[in-house]
């Protein structure tokens, strides 16, 4: 029979997991789809380049939001 305490260890393990993975394949795509537009126009670089950095931090700001929760379920 499993104990509370290992269900909550259970929620906050895959919390952390699925919400630390999948912003890290957001952050890849947003890195890949920016070095393509670079390519395609190399004189839009500065553009690009803080609409990146944007999106990266929004992207690891749900990372830390999983961490969050994830400290909330085992803690709380």
């Amino acid at each position: 029979m499993l104990d509370i305490n290992v269900i909550k260890n259970i929620a906050a393990g895959l919390t952390i997991a699925i919400g630390g993975m999948m912003p890290a394949l957001a952050i890849g795509r947003f890195a890949a789809e920016a070095m393509r537009a670079l390519g395609r126009n190399p004189e839009s670089a500065g553009a690009i380049s803080s609409n990146l950095i944007v999106a990266i931090a929004f992207a690891e700001a749900i990372a830390i939001y999983a961490l969050v929760v994830a400290l909330a379920i085992k803690f709380v």
